[in-house]
Formats: C-alpha cells, structure tokens, sequence
C-alpha cells in the first residue's frame, strides 16, 4: 500500500491498473483529436466548427493529460499541485465538450449556452486551483449539474440531435455518473481504476457523439 501525505492509498495492482488506463487515454486522445479537427476541416471548412472541434480536443488531451500526471507522479509536493489541476481540468472538458455540439445545433443561441458553461467551469476552475479539498460538496455537484445542464438550457441541443447522437450522449452521460459512484465508494478494491475506466469509456462514446454530429451537419 502507497500513501502521499493526505492523498489517497493504493496496492501496486491499483496503481498498475490506473497507470495502463491513464497511458490508454492519452495515447487515445493524442490519436482522436487530430482526427476529428481533419474531419471537421475537410467536411465543414469553415472556422468556427474547425476551431468548437479544437477546443473540444484540447480539454479531452489536458483532461487525461493532468490525470495521468497526478495519478502516476509520486513526489508528494508535485502531486498536491497536479491534483488541484486534475481536477480543475475536468470542468474544462466538460465545457469543451458542449462547445461544438452548441456551435453545430444550438447556432444563433450557442452564445448564451456556451457563455453559461463556460463561466461555470471557470468557477469550478478557480475553486479547484485556489481553494482545494474546500467545498468538495458542491464542486462535485457542479460538475454533475454541468453534465446534465443540456437537459434544461441546452433545448436547442437536444432537439437538434441526430437518434445516433442523442443515445451516444445519455449513453455517456450514465457512464459518467456511474463512475461518481465508484469514485466515492472509497472501500471497494480498484474503485479508483474502475471510476478511470469508466470515464474513459464515456469519454470515448462522447467522442463518437461529437463526431457523429460534425458528419451529420456536414453540408455538401
């Protein structure tokens, strides 16, 4: 068992387990986000989705990347200030994920969705980053209530979705809530590797969501 002053403790196994998922979803992501801004360049061309598609990209790379940090960094001073980044990053990539759905659907009414989003994640970013293990409550509310907002101001989302993408998306959506299960079942053996699975699984159904809907708005 490995322990860092105040941070959690895992077996080797558990740390093997984190590490092969964390490696996993950076080389992933390093692969799938040059591949979708192509795409999205060679179907659409203009700038606005080629540049909602990089934004996506970026927050779903420095999601992974800041986890992969802290989980598999062991100086504790470094994993202390990776941990408020991890954490932080995961607003980012929430709201990186509204972004192109919101530019591609919601279109004369992106800004307001994107402007609300975004500046919750910033509030998530800034609490996280100066104010860490404060308010651990309602910064996992947050992020609950970021994923799920699509449901009540992102109408224009939701209507516009194709079948495929608006399974792709709730299919996700559970995925992620799930892990918040795990990630707060702290007894069970592995639920830090599970909870990681899981994101990554939804991670890559969210993906597919976004890629899906940049094929589908596609104009020829």
């Amino acid at each position: 068992m490995q322990q860092n002053q105040g941070l959690p403790a895992y077996t080797r196994a558990e740390h093997i387990a984190d590490a092969v998922l964390h490696v996993l979803g950076v080389i992933s992501a390093l692969v799938a986000v040059p591949v979708l801004i192509t795409l999205a360049a060679v179907w659409h061309g203009n700038l606005s989705t080629v540049l909602a598609a990089a934004i996506y990209g970026v927050s779903l790379i420095a999601m992974f990347a800041f986890s992969a940090a802290y989980h598999l960094v062991h100086h504790a001073g470094a994993r202390e200030i990776l941990r408020r980044f991890d954490h932080a990053a995961i607003y980012v990539k929430i709201a990186g994920t509204y972004t192109p759905f919101a530019v591609l659907l919601a279109r004369d009414e992106a800004g307001p969705i994107l402007a609300g989003i975004w500046t919750a994640a910033l509030v998530g970013l800034a609490i996280k980053v100066t104010a860490p293990r404060r308010l651990e409550t309602l910064c996992l509310f947050l992020y609950l209530a970021m994923g799920w907002a699509a449901l009540f101001i992102g109408g224009p989302i939701i209507d516009g979705l194709s079948d495929a993408g608006l399974v792709l998306m709730i299919t996700g959506g559970v995925l992620y809530t799930l892990g918040v299960v795990f990630h707060l079942w702290h007894s069970l053996p592995f639920q830090n590797a599970i909870w990681h699975g899981l994101v990554l699984a939804a991670s890559f159904v969210f993906y597919a969501a976004v890629l899906v809907e940049v094929r589908a708005a596609a104009v020829y």
